[in-house]
């Protein structure tokens, strides 16, 4: 992923056609959210990135992870950018082809789906504006829910991203209109349920023995 690339990044490929999510996520949202919105984000990176060779060396993830260490003058790229690369890098990877059951994990924090989608709907429509509804880890171990505005990431609160739901306009405008509701309703049909269950086992902290 390019999560853990350096720079100059690159727009990595789509990976399923661009009518896989059809009929929930249409084929020319996904060209221009993909091929345009994504490869702005990496180029905006990129040329932030230009005239400080010293982070050049660092992941995405570092650059986040450690947003707060960096210049100021190169902390709201990084935040804005840095955000919209990795954000929307994991957004297309964890989606798929409808079909897939609810990780199994999720339901070791929730009593069942309907009680995860509730709150990540929630979490999306109270999102005033820009920004992604987040599945994250805590620190101790925990699956949570939150919003985060425009394109910060987790990673810069002290969470480790698992799942986002992207609220930006452009993910869903073309088909959806302002119905923000219905985008949010079908978009459960398409997550990636076998990469989100990876990704929390991963993101699980092993306590001390």
């Amino acid at each position: 992923m390019i999560t853990e690339l350096t720079y100059p990044f690159s727009l990595p490929p789509l990976p399923y056609s661009y009518d896989a999510l059809e009929p929930y996520i249409d084929a020319e949202t996904m060209h221009f959210h993909h091929d345009k919105h994504f490869q702005t984000y990496i180029d905006n990176l990129n040329t932030a990135l230009k005239d400080y060779p010293e982070y050049q060396s660092h992941t995405l993830t570092q650059l986040l992870t450690e947003l707060d260490r960096l210049p100021p003058e190169l902390q709201t790229a990084v935040r804005n950018n840095g955000g919209g690369v990795y954000n929307h890098d994991l957004y297309f990877d964890l989606m798929a082809p409808p079909g897939q059951k609810i990780a199994p994990s999720i339901l070791d924090f929730y009593d069942d789906g309907e009680e995860f989608w509730s709150e990540m709907k929630t979490a999306a429509l109270g999102q005033l504006g820009s920004g992604f509804a987040w599945l994250v880890t805590d620190q101790d171990n925990n699956l949570q829910v939150l919003a985060l505005p425009n394109q910060d990431n987790p990673l810069s609160y002290g969470y480790q991203p698992i799942l986002p739901l992207d609220v930006w306009e452009h993910a869903y405008y073309l088909k959806y209109k302002n119905l923000r509701g219905d985008y949010i309703n079908n978009w459960f049909h398409v997550i990636n349920w076998a990469e989100v269950e990876k990704k929390i086992a991963q993101s699980m902290i092993p306590s001390a023995s």
